[in-house]
């Protein structure tokens, strides 16, 4: 069962297209069941299984040099990649430093370490390089967008550290509704993508419920958006990729859909990946997701952690859910034309794949939290 939003299925109210609450538990737990009881003819025949390799031993790490989550992971016009890490950690277990940008070659030898002890660095969330290849950090931990020039130097800052001299420096609180947002400060920040402009959006995150809209020059544009779960409302805004045309789209992830605006924030369509999962498949940590966890978002299959769209002409649109672990390919309109992988541990399996980078139509890099590493996919035709 498709958990579309739009009319309600159960009494039609479209007003705002909002399904109310317990429509949306009792569709959510029905689709559950149905995935539970959908036969692997069904799963082989509705979506085909995309076949691919994963490339070994990625990079060569310094024998000093230890990755931690891995939350983003991007290449530049010449395929040096850049891995965002949970690395180099220190402080104390809750609110420690753990962030570190690292640059390796087209053979995956270490290049360097960029911004080594940044003011910036807090809690790592991804990383993204524009068409100038410049390098682009969202740090969740800081608040804070940081543009670096090829050569590593910062070019460019956005939003802004909480002050450590401040008495009431700490955890920001999760108020819901959340805090009226502010322009030019974020809270809890997490993508940006570009525009054929030099326009920047900044999805706009884990508290602010946003899309935030900054012009080349760092000039703060506007911004979209608040927590809910309507046409052109967030929760939990936590991937954002830009196609040839300009449009947006935004990795809505809680609400388990993927939302696409034009470049002044105006809506134009969502869509939901309803693939059923396969039987079998559980996930790479943590119980079995139940109903509450599926209405919840995050976890529930489908529910997009991380997308990328390939270069033109012919751009496919890739996403990856938590649970079961797995990639979809699509074309922009959101229709699937192929999965591939599950949750695990081993090559080709995925320990919540946090950011994807995709610099040709088959060919992926993987960003994995849980399993500490970076996988390089070369999908088959």
């Amino acid at each position: 069962m498709s958990l579309r939003f739009g009319g309600c299925p159960c009494c039609g109210d479209t007003p705002s297209g909002i399904w109310h609450r317990r429509h949306f538990l009792k569709a959510a737990g029905a689709a559950m069941a149905g995935v539970a009881l959908a036969p692997g003819s069904a799963f082989a025949d509705a979506v085909p299984t995309i076949a691919y390799e994963s490339v070994p031993d990625l990079i060569q790490l310094p024998p000093d040099m230890f990755l931690g989550e891995c939350s983003g992971v991007a290449v530049n016009s010449k395929g040096h990649l850049f891995i965002l890490s949970r690395g180099n950690t220190t402080g104390p277990a809750y609110g420690a430093g753990a962030a570190q940008l690292l640059e390796f070659d087209p053979d995956g030898r270490f290049v360097r370490e960029i911004g080594h002890h940044l003011y910036a660095w807090s809690f790592a969330h991804m990383v993204k390089v524009d068409p100038a290849d410049n390098v682009w950090v969202t740090d969740k931990g800081s608040d804070m967008v940081i543009k670096f020039t090829p050569e590593g130097r910062v070019a460019m800052v956005l939003g802004r550290k909480q002050e450590a001299a401040d008495e009431l420096t700490g955890p920001l609180k999760h108020p819901n509704p959340p805090l009226p947002a502010i322009d030019g400060y974020f809270r809890q920040v997490t993508d940006v993508a570009w525009d054929a402009a030099g326009n920047s959006y900044i999805s706009d995150g884990y508290i602010n419920s946003r899309v935030a809209k900054v012009d080349r020059d760092g000039n703060w544009v506007k911004s979209w958006g608040d927590r809910g779960t309507g046409p052109g409302q967030f929760h939990t805004p936590h991937s954002i990729a830009v196609d040839a045309q300009g449009l947006v789209y935004v990795a809505d992830r809680s609400n388990r859909r993927i939302q696409v605006f034009d470049g002044e924030g105006n809506f134009q369509r969502q869509f939901t990946i309803d693939v059923p999962v396969p039987p079998g498949a559980r996930p790479v940590i943590g119980d079995m997701p139940d109903e509450g966890t599926i209405a919840a978002g995050t976890f529930a299959p489908g529910s997009p952690w991380a997308i990328c769209i390939s270069p033109g002409p012919d751009q496919v649109l890739y996403s990856s859910d938590a649970y079961p672990g797995r990639i979809y390919k699509m074309t922009l309109d959101g229709k699937v034309l192929g999965v591939l992988g599950q949750a695990g541990r081993q090559p080709k399996q995925f320990g919540w794949i946090h950011q994807m980078a995709c610099p040709a139509k088959d060919v992926l890099y993987v960003g994995e939290l849980l399993n500490w590493r970076v996988q390089k996919l070369m999908l088959h035709a």
